[in-house]
């Protein structure tokens, strides 16, 4: 898996503690109500399982780099508008984020449906290896 890949998806780490310490901890005033930050912690945490997905991923040794990052970068696409759209509408951003949070949960279906096929196809038939 290429640095950059790997550099963002640190970074995502990083960005999920924090978000879970201000769900933990939140300032005063920044959830409105219990569902709010109900909202805001479930986004951390599939932006944290995710995170963790993608650095396990990449622990796979692989001679076919794409197969691995078209996983990776599903994921990457749902903590994005999954996790992000959460964070967004929570904080008051425009409605239209609204829409793009199953988009977001789509991309993490895809990704561990892909992640499943390319594991169930086994060494010696084009899986990860």
């Amino acid at each position: 898996m290429d640095r950059f890949l790997l550099s963002l998806t640190a970074f995502l780490g990083l960005l999920g503690i924090v978000a879970g310490a201000l769900g933990a901890h939140p300032p005063e005033g920044w959830f409105t109500d219990a569902e709010d930050l109900a909202a805001w912690n479930q986004a951390a945490l599939f932006q944290l399982l995710h995170v963790l997905a993608i650095l396990a991923i990449a622990g796979i040794p692989t001679r076919n780099l794409g197969r691995r990052r078209s996983v990776a970068l599903l994921f990457l696409g749902g903590i994005l508008l999954f996790s992000g759209s959460i964070y967004g509408l929570v904080l008051g951003g425009p409605s239209w984020l609204g829409p793009v949070t199953p988009v977001g949960g789509i991309l993490f279906l895809g990704g561990w449906a892909v992640l499943t096929w390319l594991l169930a196809r086994g060494p010696g038939r084009g899986a990860l290896n």
